[in-house]
């Protein structure tokens, strides 16, 4: 689990940390936006969403808009919303294309039922683990966002949560509020065996059972260890056989053949596709 030394909500509540300066400097710094991208493509991913037609999803603590952004260009619409008004300006000045909505997510989600066929939340949940105000009940919050949050979703539809979980216990609590908010599934846990890569994403199924997708990086380890499964029903997930490795050649020609089924102008395949190029000097 990620160390707490220098955790972003030990150091207060998400709308004060994340003020002005914090905002620009989040959205301004290349590393931070590379590592949003990637952990955004992955939840996207990780929905499995129908490739014929645009979907609406709802981008949990969305920020500046940095992981909407990856699903304007799947070519999906979405609704963002956030704590702080200083991330939320830095969204409206980057003019991203998704409707911005200032609200706690530990008040619940403010929307119909069955409003949005997907749901994914970039590093944000965990926040919902921290009682920053006396009246505050981690379990409490945990559960009022769970609880709206699948009544907010499609039957048949999927929440993914990329968290930071700074221990076994949180990540316990976590699931436990999620599962008896009505959700099944469990967290799929990329490069388990990695320091820096590992990422631990709450794959969570609205209605039917699905089965919980493969983490990557575990062709080498015991799949046990590494996906941690919890459901409300009889029905017990069994893995399957992942996607075409990322970046890969067969990846790239999926992705680009999604985008022509979308409308959207790709470049036409060729001997060159997907091949590495040499670095220049």
């Amino acid at each position: 689990m990620a160390g707490s030394a220098r955790r972003p909500e030990h150091r207060g509540p998400p709308e004060l940390f994340y003020d002005e300066a914090e905002a620009r400097k989040y959205t301004q710094n290349s590393r931070v936006v590379e590592i949003q991208a990637q952990m955004s493509e992955r939840a996207v991913e990780l929905l499995g969403l129908p490739e014929d037609r645009p979907c609406l999803l709802l981008d949990v603590g969305c920020g500046s808009g940095l992981s909407g952004d990856h699903i304007s260009d799947e070519g999906h619409y979405w609704i963002g919303m956030d704590i702080s008004p200083a991330m939320l300006d830095v969204a409206v000045e980057r003019e991203v294309e998704g409707d911005l909505l200032l609200a706690d997510m530990g008040h619940g989600i403010p929307f119909r039922p069955g409003t949005f066929d997907g749901c994914i939340s970039i590093s944000a949940v965990q926040w919902l683990c921290n009682a920053d105000k006396k009246s505050h009940s981690p379990p409490k919050r945990l559960y009022r966002f769970f609880s709206t949050l699948y009544a907010a979703l499609a039957r048949g539809s999927r929440a993914v949560l990329q968290l930071y979980p700074e221990n076994s216990e949180q990540l316990e609590l976590i699931t436990a509020q999620a599962m008896r908010a009505g959700f099944t599934g469990g967290v799929v846990v990329d490069y388990p065996n990695s320091s820096k890569a590992k990422k631990f994403f709450l794959c969570l199924f609205v209605g039917a059972s699905g089965t919980l997708p493969k983490g990557l990086g575990t062709e080498c380890a015991g799949e046990e260890t590494h996906q941690a499964k919890f459901t409300n029903e009889r029905t017990r997930f069994r893995n399957v056989k992942g996607k075409s490795v990322k970046k890969s050649r067969d990846w790239i020609l999926e992705k680009k053949e999604r985008r022509r089924r979308q409308g959207k102008e790709v470049r036409a395949d060729t001997k060159y596709t997907g091949r590495k190029r040499r670095p220049r000097f």
